[in-house]
């Protein structure tokens, strides 16, 4: 039986890299009886802080690297979750596993044996590295598809505090419109939230997640009718409806967005996957391979877009989503931190991120602040100024990360390695002397995909005016224009009505290019 465990201690007072390898030969050798199956080991997880059992996650594999299910427990692609201590009973052989809770403890890695008749016990424990909600950050994934029953533990097991799950999709619902619960807000634990009547709703254009609903949405039908921004229209009508489009390179963003339909958009979402990318816009309007290559092009691409948005002036908050149950990611993979002050709730948090003050990651753990503020602000300075932002940023890591970045208006104004940043622990200064906007990025060396964090944007007005460009506004006004080219619907009443929304984009955007202010 042999044990090794090994940490690297944090850099620094605001940069703190920590990693933990466990290695375990566990069970003894014993005599191997042909009718023999196996052995059992029983694991409990702790804090290593408090000492109290924690739930968490963990990824079990055979020799052959085929992920393990323990009967009981909550299991989705390759990993299971389980609350304090849970018993494995395997085959003889070889394992290997991580054991994980969200993205602010240590995780802990290693492999074992079980031999024939096998029965140990093991206690692991995790070690916190940062405390976000300490800081005020609270976090939240917006796109959960798991069974409603499984969710508390879930989100235990990921140290989630607000997650929306998806109940129903179109015209389909699990609550079959007559079981519907009296309380569909659930609390639960001092400061967890979850909320049981999230819907998707899909169409050839897009797909909405709507949020905060006292029923589902009952709409019929398929393809381009009846059009998406319906849906929206009557989810925002709800009181604290919320409409979130799931990525943002469906065709009908540019519709949805010119006609005031949209309060965030997912630059986490469900692409981005913790193994592996999804390398495609099916569905949605395609980037360009040679400027945004896999395996990090689609979520390249979908800044990219976002970027435009906010070049033209609008301020619509990312977010992020797992997409956990239809993507192979667990929950909370991808998600967004929201800064509340004072105490913690449901109904702030909401309010909190609409006015943008919030990091989405599924990696790194960035905390902001540029001159007392948090992102979302907006700093004002007069025409013939030059006002120059210092950004303060504490940043905990898991994994080695490959680089800082400071896009402004658009682009990367700064790009620092890590290794510079980790020297100081400061980032260039950033000067303004118009209009604009500005954000901090972090990209860690994961190969297979895209592990990142974003600041939401900051925003400086110089005489109260928004940045506008040209440039922006003429992308999504050439992108109206190709979306409606695809609508192709022959009945004459449901073409017009469709076509009405997109010329209203149209208008939209034609305008914003005629008051363009930046190229």
């Amino acid at each position: 039986m042999y044990f090794s465990s090994r940490g690297k201690p944090g850099l620094g007072t605001n940069i703190a890299i920590l990693t933990a390898v466990f290695a375990a030969w566990l069970g003894s050798p014993m005599a191997r009886p042909a009718d023999a199956a196996g052995g059992k080991l029983e694991i409990s997880v702790i804090d290593r802080d408090t000492g109290q059992p924690i739930a968490c996650r963990m990824h079990l594999k055979n020799k052959a690297g085929r992920p393990r299910k323990v009967r009981g427990l909550p299991f989705w692609n390759d990993h299971f979750v389980f609350s304090g201590t849970t018993v494995l009973d395997l085959p003889v052989g070889d394992y290997t596993f991580l054991i994980e809770r969200g993205l602010e403890y240590v995780h802990r890695e290693g492999h074992f044996r079980i031999d024939n008749f096998a029965a140990d016990a093991r206690q692991i424990d995790l070690t916190r590295f940062i405390n976000m909600s300490e800081h005020g950050w609270w976090s939240g994934d917006l796109e959960v598809r798991r069974r409603v029953d499984d969710i508390e533990l879930l989100m235990e097991a990921d140290d989630l505090h607000v997650a929306q799950v998806i109940t129903w999709a179109n015209d389909e619902d699990s609550w079959n419109s007559g079981r519907i619960p009296e309380d569909l807000l659930v609390r639960f634990g001092k400061d967890r939230y979850y909320h049981l009547m999230a819907g998707a709703h899909a169409r050839g254009g897009s797909t909405l997640l709507l949020f905060n609903l006292p029923k589902p949405l009952a709409w019929s039908g398929d393809g381009e009718y009846p059009p998406s921004i319906r849906a929206a229209e009557a989810a925002r009508r709800q009181d604290g409806g919320w409409v979130d489009l799931s990525k943002p390179f469906w065709w009908d963003l540019p519709m949805l967005v010119a006609n005031g339909q949209v309060d965030s958009i997912q630059l986490a979402h469900s692409h981005l996957g913790r193994d592996a990318a999804i390398t495609h816009e099916a569905d949605g309007k395609p980037r360009n391979k040679t400027l945004y290559p896999n395996p990090r092009g689609n979520a390249r691409w979908s800044q990219q877009i976002y970027f435009h948005l906010l070049e033209c002036g609008l301020r619509i908050p990312p977010s992020a989503g797992s997409g956990s149950g239809e993507s192979p990611n667990p929950v909370g993979y991808n998600r967004a931190y929201v800064h509340v002050g004072g105490t913690f709730n449901y109904r702030d948090w909401w309010e909190n991120l609409r006015a943008g003050r919030v990091v989405v990651t599924n990696g790194p753990l960035l905390l902001p602040s540029v001159h007392g503020r948090m992102p979302g602000h907006v700093f004002q300075a007069k025409q013939g100024e030059e006002i120059e932002f210092e950004i303060g940023l504490t940043l905990s890591t898991r994994e080695p990360i490959s680089y800082l970045e400071i896009v402004k208006n658009g682009r990367v104004e700064h790009s620092i390695r890590y290794e510079k940043y980790a020297e100081s622990g400061r980032l260039p200064k950033l000067p303004f002397d118009g209009s604009g906007w500005f954000l901090v990025r972090a990209v860690t060396d994961q190969p297979k995909t895209y592990r990142f964090a974003m600041t939401g944007p900051y925003f400086v007005e110089f005489d109260g005016q928004r940045r506008i460009s040209k440039a922006s506004a003429e992308f999504f006004l050439n992108w109206v224009y190709e979306r409606a080219r695809q609508i192709k619907l022959t009945d004459a009443a449901e073409h017009a009505e469709v076509m009405k929304y997109h010329r209203q984009a149209r208008d939209f955007w034609q305008d914003l290019v005629s008051r363009a202010n930046a190229p």
